[in-house]
């Protein structure tokens, strides 16, 4: 394979396949309740791209559970699970409220490792050092989005940060000896393809651990659906995309993981492209090109 996938990964750590399970907490952004925007960032719906995630009403050993009865008759019975916190922002919040659910978490005994998915403004050293003590109990994986490392890119999809930030978090947590993953998005109003690998050279120069590709998926009830009906832009075809992903798997060091090469969007808001919903299709192309 071209690539360390998150599988090859996952099973070199823990010796077993492990299946993500979605949970959500009571959290926002701060692109979103003012502090520093409103909104959020043009591509992101009103769920914080967790629209396959529990209900955050639900406590969180609960969502746990749910959310893996619904995957262990396909995992099997020697399958383990993560705990992926993916909506919204969640270091955004009281280090008193993460250290509860991170309790939850880590005292569950179907959970293996936790992901906890943010943004690197949202990393103050108590929040850190609260990370790095889990990080002691069960190996707790921190997501960031970059998505790109062009600041006049970065301010157009209200991102609200500075792409410094970014390499000084990563370099916070990495000191601390936490596992930290850089999330790209290819295709991003106005870039070109070299402006995406400075993105992915940035994540790589930053000490990241891993990467997520995800190629720009337009969802309904956007900003960037108003964009992208007012032909602002153009989305990437599925080869063109790929194209690009070939380019940036030169980049990536042996031994860093690439999570993921594309994601897709909750069809019912899907609005383009329409390649990405066919995920039976883009997986097979994957597996034909870069397996």
């Amino acid at each position: 394979m071209r690539y360390l996938s998150a599988n090859d990964h996952y099973r070199q750590r823990f010796g077993k396949k492990m299946y993500r399970v979605a949970i959500s907490l009571d959290v926002t952004c701060p692109n979103r309740d003012g502090s520093k925007g409103t909104g959020g960032c043009i591509f992101c719906s009103a769920g914080g791209s967790g629209e396959f995630a529990s209900d955050k009403s639900l406590p969180v050993r609960e969502q746990i559970d749910m959310a893996v009865a619904k995957v262990r008759s396909k995992a099997g019975a020697d399958a383990g699970y993560i705990a992926y916190l993916q909506s919204f922002t969640n270091t955004y919040c009281s280090v008193q409220y993460l250290d509860g659910v991170l309790n939850s978490i880590s005292s569950h005994p179907m959970i293996g490792a936790v992901i906890i998915g943010t943004r690197p403004d949202c990393l103050p050293d108590e929040m850190v050092s609260l990370i790095s003590d889990y990080n002691r109990k069960l190996p707790v994986y921190v997501e960031m989005g970059l998505q790109t490392s062009n600041d006049n890119t970065a301010r157009l999809i209200n991102r609200c940060y500075d792409t410094s930030v970014f390499g000084e978090a990563a370099g916070r947590l990495r000191c601390e000896g936490i596992n930290v993953t850089g999330h790209v998005i290819l295709g991003l109003p106005g870039e070109s393809v070299d402006d995406m690998m400075d993105s992915v050279r940035y994540v790589v120069d930053s000490g990241c651990d891993g990467i997520k590709f995800t190629c720009l998926y337009v969802l309904k009830g956007t900003k960037l659906y108003d964009m992208f009906i007012n032909k602002e832009f153009e989305v990437l075809g599925m080869e063109e995309y790929f194209d690009i992903v070939d380019r940036a798997l030169d980049i990536i060091p042996e031994g860093m993981v690439v999570y993921r090469l594309t994601g897709d969007g909750p069809k019912s808001i899907l609005a383009a492209p329409e390649w990405t919903a066919n995920k039976r299709a883009v997986i097979n192309y994957i597996n034909r090109r870069f397996g």
